[in-house]
C-alpha cells in the first residue's frame, strides 16, 4: 500500500526538483542545528551537546532530568517525522493524515487495543518516580522543540498539524513494538488451516513440537524428521469466509506495517564471550538486531552524561531509555525470544443472543465501546468493537472479509502489568548481574533476550517475558477453541522458569531467536527462527583454541554463511540428477553441486538455490493451500522448516496437484520447480551468465515512507546496494521468500562490538545516518560503510569526544 499516493506526488517532486530562492531557503530553515546557543525551558544549568564526525550528540547536563530534556530537543530535530508516524501507526491515526487508504491500518491498531491500553498505562505516570520524571523531560524537550521550530517537510507535504506528544503516544509505540514481533497472525492462520483442511500428514512437515534437548548440536547435523504433531481434536467450525478473514488479517498484519514505513522488528544475533576465551581478558559482547530497513532506521544513537550517570546508547523514537547500550562498566544488547504471547480464539455464539459467547459451558456477555477514526477529506468513521473473556474481537473490524465467527486475540501486552519503560531505565544502570536480572524480570511483552556483560567479568542473558500458563497439551500455534479450556491462561511462570545462563561454564553464550533449553525444563511455545543459523554461530564460538578480539567478531556478524542450503541439497541434488536431461540444464546443477552455503555476492549458486526453494514450495503446496494462505506461509519461518523435512520424504502428500487428473510423485514436482527456476532467472537476468549472481539480485534499499511512489523513490530512499549474506545467515539480510529479485526487507539495524578490556573503542554502524531530515549531511552518510561491512567508532571517553568534535550545541535555562 503506498502511503505517498500520487496526488501528493507531483506536489512535493516540484518542490524539491525546483530547489532554488525561497524554496532552497525553505528547506535550510529545516535542517538541524547542531551549533551555536539555544534557550531551552525547564533546564537548571547549561547543557553542552558535542556532535561527531557521524552526527552522534554527546550530550554534557549537570542532572539527568536536563540531560533527558536535551535528549528529547536533539532527537526530535533529527527524527520529529518518524516520531510522527510511529505514534499514529500505534495509536491507529493515520487514516487522518493519508486518507482512506489507511483506514484499514487504523482499524486493525484500534481493535488490538493498544491506543486504549496506553492510555491507560499513562493515567497511572507518577511525576515523582525517576523513570517517569525521566519520561516526562524527554517528552517536554521533544515538545519545546516542535513549538519554536519549522515542521519537517513532511508535515508540509502532508499537512500534518502539530501536535503535543505524550506518555500515552510513548506507551502506544512500545506496544507496536510487541507487536511487531508477534508471528500469530501469519502463521496460526495459515497452520490452522493446514490441519484442519488437510490433516496430520500435510502438517507433519512443519516442526512444530518442542524440542527438549535444545536445538543447538554439538556437532552440525541434519534434523531428524519428527511424528506428525497431535491433531486428534475437532476441527474449528469454520466456514470458507472465516478462512479467508483469516488470511486477510494474517495479510494486513504485514501491510500495516509495510504502510507506514515504520521499522518491525524481527530476529537478531547478540553473543557474551568470558574474558578466558579473549584475547584481552575481559568479557567481549556483540549484538546485531534484525529489524526492518528502513529512512530513517529504527536507532537514534546518543552519549548521555550526568554526574553518576554515562551511557553510549541506541534509542527508538520516543524512548528516553536506550534499548541496547554500554558504558566504561557494563553493556547489553538484544534478540527477539520469540515467544508465542499471541493467541487467536475461535468463539462460540449464542445463535438467540449474537453479544455472548461460550465460556466454559455458559453464555457470557461481550463488553463493547466505540472508537472514532479520523479520516482525511471523509467523515469520521464510527467503530464499534467488541471484546470477550479472552480479549478483543479482532474480527469486527473487518466484519465484511469474516463469517459468523468471532475471532478473538489474547495477548500478553494487554494482560500483563508489563512496566517496560521501568525495566529499561533499570537497564541503563544495571553495572551488576543482579541489577540486569531485577531489570530484565521487568520486561513483560514484548518477549526479549537480554545478553549482558560487565568488566568486572561476568556475563549473563535472561529470557524476558511473562510466560502465559497454558493447559496442559495445548498446542497454541493453532487457532484455540474458546469455548473449551484450551485457551485458558491459568496465571504465568515466576521468572525463574524463564530461559537463563549466568557465566556459563562453555565461556559464552549465544542468542540468535532459535528456541532455547530452559534450565526448568518448562517448554515455550513459540515461532522460532531456523536452527541453522545459531548452529552456525555455535560452531565458529565453540572452538577453544580461539582467542577473541573485536576483529574476529566483526568477521563473524559478517558471516553470510549457513548449513541450511547444503542440508537441503543433500537429499534434493541426487533428484535434481536424474530429472534433470537437457545439457543446458544440467550445467546449472555444478555450482549447486559445490556450493557450501555462502551466500557471497558472487555466487551463482545462491540465486539458484533461492529461486529453486520458493518454485518449489510453490508447486507442492500452494495448490493445497490456495494462493492467499500460501502467500501467508511464506513470510513465516514455518516454511523454511518444512522445505527439507518435505524434500527428504518421497512419500508426503504435498508432491501431489490437487488441481490436476493424475497423481504427480517428488521427480515430477522437483522437475517442474528446476524448470521454472530457470526459466524466471533468465527472464530476470537474460542468458548473459554474468548477471546470474547474488549481488545483482539481492539488494538493499532504506525505503522513506513517501519513497514508496515514483518518482518520489529517487529524492527519498537511499540506496540500492548490492549486499552480501542472507536469508538465516550471521549476516541475516533477510527478504521474503519469493521470485528474483529479491529486495533485502530486515537485517542488522546496528552492528556493534564491545570489548570490556576498552569500551571506550567500541564499534559500530548505522545502516543509513543520524538524521531523518531530508539533505541533511547526516541522512545517508552511513549507508555505503554499512553496505560494505565497515564500522565506525562509538566514541565514549571525555578525551575522544572532544577530539572527534565536529560542532558544539549550548542548550541554555531560558530567562
Amino acid at each position: 500500500m503506498h502511503i505517498a499516493v500520487k496526488i501528493v506526488a507531483a506536489t512535493v517532486t516540484a518542490a524539491i526538483v525546483a530547489v532554488g530562492g525561497a524554496a532552497a531557503w525553505h528547506i535550510h530553515t529545516k535542517q538541524p542545528v547542531r551549533s551555536g546557543s539555544i534557550a531551552l525551558k525547564q533546564l537548571q544549568a547549561p547543557v553542552k551537546v558535542s556532535y561527531d564526525e557521524r552526527g552522534v550528540p554527546h550530550i554534557q547536563a549537570e542532572n539527568e532530568m536536563d540531560m533527558y530534556r536535551a535528549l528529547g530537543y536533539v532527537h526530535a530535530q533529527d527524527r520529529l517525522f518518524q516520531m510522527e508516524m510511529v505514534r499514529r501507526l500505534a495509536r491507529g491515526e493515520l487514516a487522518e493524515i493519508l486518507g482512506p487508504k489507511l483506514l484499514e491500518t487504523d482499524k486493525l491498531f484500534r481493535t488490538l487495543g493498544i491506543r486504549a491500553r496506553a492510555d491507560e498505562m499513562a493515567a497511572k505516570i507518577n511525576p515523582i518516580k525517576p523513570a517517569d520524571m525521566a519520561l516526562i523531560s524527554y517528552l517536554d524537550g521533544i515538545n519545546q522543540y516542535q513549538n519554536t521550530h519549522p515542521v519537517p517537510l513532511e508535515f508540509d507535504i502532508l499537512k500534518i498539524p502539530k501536535r503535543p506528544f505524550t506518555p500515552g503516544d510513548t506507551l502506544a509505540v512500545a506496544g507496536y513494538l510487541a507487536y511487531s514481533f508477534a508471528q500469530a497472525f501469519k502463521a496460526e492462520p495459515a497452520l490452522t488451516h493446514i490441519r484442519d483442511k488437510l490433516g496430520p500428514n500435510h502438517l507433519k512437515m512443519f516442526d512444530l513440537d518442542w524440542n527438549a534437548e535444545g536445538v543447538i548440536k554439538s556437532s552440525t547435523s541434519n534434523q531428524s524428521a519428527k511424528a506428525a504433531p497431535s491433531a486428534n481434536r475437532a476441527a474449528l467450525a469454520l466456514d470458507a469466509q472465516d478462512w479467508a478473514g483469516l488470511g486477510r488479517l494474517a495479510q494486513l498484519s504485514q501491510d500495516a506495517m509495510d504502510a507506514a514505513g515504520v521499522p518491525a522488528f524481527e530476529g537478531s544475533n547478540a553473543w557474551a564471550i568470558s574474558g578466558k576465551r579473549t584475547a584481552s581478558g575481559k568479557p567481549l559482547l556483540a549484538g546485531d538486531p534484525h529489524i526492518a530497513f528502513s529512512a530513517p532506521s529504527v536507532w537514534y544513537e546518543a552519549h548521555l552524561t550526568a554526574p553518576g550517570f554515562d551511557l553510549y546508547g541506541h534509542h527508538q523514537a520516543l524512548n528516553p531509555f536506550a534499548l541496547l547500550g554500554h558504558n566504561g562498566q557494563f553493556g547489553w544488547t538484544l534478540t527477539m525470544f520469540e515467544n508465542d504471547d499471541v493467541d487467536l480464539i475461535a468463539e462460540k455464539i449464542n445463535p438467540a443472543n449474537p453479544n455472548q459467547v461460550s465460556i466454559k459451558g455458559q453464555w457470557v456477555d461481550l463488553s463493547t465501546r466505540t472508537e472514532t477514526i479520523k479520516v482525511k477529506g471523509q467523515d469520521d468513521v464510527q467503530l464499534a468493537l467488541r471484546r470477550s473473556p479472552h480479549g478483543p474481537i479482532i474480527s469486527d473490524a473487518f466484519k465484511e472479509s469474516f463469517g459468523s465467527t468471532p475471532i478473538a486475540m489474547w495477548w500478553a501486552f494487554l494482560e500483563t502489568e508489563n512496566p517496560a519503560l521501568e525495566a529499561f531505565y533499570e537497564l541503563n544502570r544495571a553495572n551488576t548481574r543482579e541489577k540486569a536480572r531485577g531489570a530484565s524480570e521487568k520486561i513483560h511483552a514484548p518477549g526479549l533476550n537480554v545478553v549482558w556483560a560487565n568488566t568486572a567479568g561476568d556475563i549473563g542473558w535472561w529470557a524476558a517475558a511473562k510466560l502465559p500458563i497454558r493447559p496442559a497439551g495445548v498446542k497454541s500455534y493453532f487457532v484455540l477453541d474458546g469455548s473449551t479450556a484450551e485457551a485458558d491462561k491459568t496465571g504465568f511462570y515466576n521468572f525463574s522458569f524463564n530461559p537463563q545462563e549466568e557465566n556459563p561454564a562453555r565461556g559464552y553464550i549465544v542468542s540468535a531467536n532459535h528456541q532455547p533449553k530452559p534450565a526448568s525444563g518448562v517448554p515455550v511455545p513459540g515461532y522460532y527462527c531456523l536452527p541453522d543459523r545459531v548452529q552456525r554461530l555455535d560452531d565458529v564460538l565453540r572452538d577453544s583454541d580461539k582467542k577473541w578480539d573485536t576483529a574476529a567478531a566483526q568477521a563473524l556478524q559478517l558471516d553470510g554463511s549457513t548449513g541450511y542450503g547444503p542440508r537441503v541439497l543433500k537429499d534434493l541434488m541426487p533428484i535434481l540428477m536424474n530429472v534433470t536431461t537437457d545439457p543446458y540444464e544440467k550445467a546449472f546443477l555444478e555450482p549447486l553441486l559445490l556450493w557450501d552455503g555462502d551466500y557471497s555476492r558472487d555466487s551463482m549458486a545462491a540465486l539458484l538455490f533461492t529461486q529453486l526453494m520458493y518454485e518449489l514450495a510453490h508447486a507442492a503446496m500452494s495448490d493445497e493451500v490456495g494462493e492467499a494462505q500460501f502467500k501467508n506461509l511464506l513470510r513465516t519461518f514455518a516454511l523454511d522448516t518444512a522445505l527439507p523435512r518435505l524434500v527428504a520424504d518421497a512419500n508426503a502428500p504435498w508432491w501431489d496437484n490437487v488441481n490436476t487428473k493424475q497423481v504427480e510423485n517428488r521427480f515430477e514436482t522437483v522437475r517442474i520447480a528446476w524448470v521454472n527456476t530457470l526459466k524466471h532467472l533468465e527472464s530476470v537476468n537474460g542468458k548473459d551468465l554474468q548477471k546470474w549472481n547474488w549481488g545483482t539480485a539481492h539488494t538493499l534499499t532504506h525505503a522513506h515512507p513517501l519513497g514508496q511512489q515514483k518518482p518520489l523513490d529517487s529524492i527519498f530512499n537511499v540506496g540500492p546496494f548490492k549486499v552480501a549474506g542472507g536469508r538465516e545467515t550471521p549476516n541475516n539480510m533477510n527478504y521474503h521468500v519469493g521470485p528474483a529479485p529479491w529486495a533485502v526487507r530486515s537485517g542488522p539495524s546496528t552492528r556493534r562490538v564491545v570489548d570490556f578490556a576498552q569500551p571506550d573503542k567500541a564499534v559500530g554502524i548505522n545502516p543509513v545516518g543520524q538524521s531523518g531530515v531530508l539533505f541533511d549531511a547526516h541522512y545517508s552518510d552511513q549507508a555505503a560503510f554499512f553496505a560494505e561491512g565497515i564500522y565506525k567508532p562509538q566514541h565514549l571517553s571525555a578525551a575522544d569526544v572532544k577530539a572527534n568534535r565536529k560542532s558544539l550545541l549550548t542548550l541554555s535555562p531560558a530567562p
